[in-house]
């Protein structure tokens, strides 16, 4: 009784075993942000940015999906997927981004422009999505911008330096709400001058949701899938990587001869390490598998308002 006991509490000794016989038996897929663990990433089916992972949970046939992400990832599985189960390995796995546009005060915000059309980043809760009308990602906010009439105001949320980056890019007049994430907040545009000299060989590449200090010496800036495509093409032997360090591990299986430096947080901490994504473990997501929890549940009413948005964006999205 106590052997059969502990050996329900006790991991396997091969998690990776344990977890592919897992997934065969629930015919479950598993999604992996690049900002993942690498132990993660390696055993994921797919591994991507918000808009492939966005596309993955639409067109997946599995019956459980497993998201290695933070928790509106897991929550945009679930809307696009209202009949399958979504399994987060752990709830707490949240976003300084998401978290910084409370619901009640984006209502007021967009209440008190309704002219406005509300494009936001995927980067939020259901909430807000159920109150936007376009969804965006990193890889394609410019491009859905530049779609919108010229006569038609934006309301851009929730990240206002990867809107202040779409202003920049498409010349139109944004009216940002004052969100960010405190990874990309973070880094230090001194320590990376500072690499710079150090590295005079070194390209450096960064997402566009660090402030526009960092970008403007930023040889390349994309998503996270377009900055991996970026370092492949590039003929630069080494590159400066301001953006959560989880990529990186892609990055080097990818160009194994190539050298890649993370871009320093300002402080001497670990600040460029995404605190919520780190939270994923592979036991955890064993685990979740294993017990089927904790699952990703959402009001129907709010599932359905914001399946719209999310279906604007992948029509509107040309790659």
């Amino acid at each position: 009784m106590f052997t059969t006991a502990l050996a329900a509490t006790k991991s396997p000794i091969d998690l990776f075993a344990a977890i592919q016989e897992l997934k065969e038996e629930m015919n479950a897929v598993i999604l992996a942000h690049y900002y993942q663990e690498p132990d993660i990433q390696d055993i994921a089916d797919y591994i991507g940015d918000s808009l492939g992972l966005s596309r993955q949970a639409a067109s997946t046939d599995a019956d459980v999906i497993v998201f290695a992400g933070v928790h509106f990832m897991a929550e945009t599985a679930k809307i696009l997927n209202h009949d399958k189960l979504v399994l987060l390995p752990d709830l707490a796995a949240g976003c300084s981004l998401a978290d910084s546009c409370p619901p009640e005060a984006f209502a007021a915000f967009k209440a008190a422009h309704p002219e406005h059309l509300v494009i936001s980043y995927i980067n939020c809760t259901a909430e807000i999505k159920a109150m936007s009308d376009i969804i965006c990602t990193s890889s394609n906010a410019v491009e859905i911008v530049r779609q919108i009439p010229e006569n038609q105001p934006i309301i851009f949320a929730p990240d206002r330096n990867l809107g202040q980056y779409v202003i920049q890019q498409t010349g139109r007049d944004l009216l940002l709400w004052q969100g960010s994430c405190i990874v990309h907040e973070t880094f230090s545009e001194r320590k990376i001058i500072q690499l710079k000299a150090e590295h005079p060989e070194a390209e450096v590449i960064a997402h566009p949701e660090c402030e526009s200090a960092v970008l403007r010496h930023a040889h390349y800036i994309g998503s996270t899938t377009a900055l991996l495509k970026y370092c492949q093409q590039s003929h630069a032997q080494a590159f400066i990587v301001a953006t959560e360090p989880g990529i990186i591990h892609q990055m080097q299986k990818q160009q194994p001869g190539k050298i890649f430096i993370p871009a320093p947080p300002v402080s001497s901490c670990a600040c460029n390490e995404c605190p919520f994504m780190r939270l994923n473990t592979l036991e955890k997501l064993y685990w979740a598998m294993r017990n089927r929890t904790p699952q990703i549940n959402l009001a129907e009413s709010t599932r359905l308002a914001a399946l719209k948005p999310i279906q604007k964006m992948l029509e509107m999205s040309s790659k």
